[in-house]
């Protein structure tokens, strides 16, 4: 599996961006799709999550009610909405995947994923 993850750019607060990742080699249908974002000196974070099997979603407090993980059979990619930016969402995100469905706790960890995507650029200026 491939993940290929675009859609970074400049935003002013308040704006929106779409991120993609468009996934080859497997269908995201059977995918837990995953997006993670890391700002300069942090970790790694987890942003929000679509489970393969039923489809759940699980989002971290700081984006919820912002951001929606979506998936695209037809296009085989997940997007990630984002609305009401503000210059804490400033960040590489990247996108990631794995085979498993995992419990709600699972998939906050980065170590369960498999599969990521080379991270695109969020910058949100105040």
């Amino acid at each position: 599996v491939q993940l290929q993850a675009s859609g970074g750019g400049l935003v002013q607060t308040g704006g929106s961006l779409r991120l993609s990742c468009a996934a080859s080699g497997r269908p995201v249908s059977t995918l837990t799709m995953a997006w993670f974002r890391q700002a300069p000196g942090k970790e790694r974070e987890f942003v929000a999550v679509r489970r393969r099997s039923g489809g759940n979603t699980f989002y971290a407090g700081s984006v919820k009610g912002r951001f929606t993980i979506l998936r695209d059979n037809t296009e085989n990619t997940t997007y990630l909405q984002m609305n009401s930016l503000k210059p804490e969402d400033t960040a590489v995100y990247y996108c990631a995947a794995t085979s498993i469905t995992p419990i709600q706790s699972m998939a906050y960890s980065t170590s369960i994923y498999d599969y990521w995507g080379q991270g695109t650029q969020v910058t949100v200026s105040s």
